[in-house]
């Protein structure tokens, strides 16, 4: 008997729209697929829910999740790495007073 081969696991790049629970954050992946009859280029989006150990990620990171044991019910992702981070946000109108200095 030969030993099994390790599986490959996917990995998907998406986008963090959700931080609402502890240690779990929600990715949108986004796909073009072409379409059968018409061939029209057709976006496709699905949600996942990915487990986040470090809680680093904020909503509009760009993350790449891979596929592991189920962690809960939903959840069978977990977040490898953060490939591109959030720009930071410009102060608003609000935050800077007359005088052009910080609260």
């Amino acid at each position: 008997m030969d030993a099994q081969q390790p599986k490959r696991k996917t990995t998907k790049i998406g986008v963090v729209i959700g931080k609402k629970m502890k240690k779990t954050v929600t990715v949108l992946v986004s796909r073009q697929v072409r379409h059968p009859l018409y061939k029209k280029t057709i976006r496709k989006q699905k949600t996942f829910l990915a487990h986040d150990e470090l809680e680093k990620c904020k909503i509009g990171d760009v993350v790449k999740i891979v596929e592991t044991r189920p962690i809960s019910k939903r959840k069978k992702w977990r977040v490898l790495e953060i490939t591109g981070l959030t720009a930071p946000q410009a102060p608003t109108a609000d935050e800077v007073d007359l005088e052009g200095n910080q609260p």
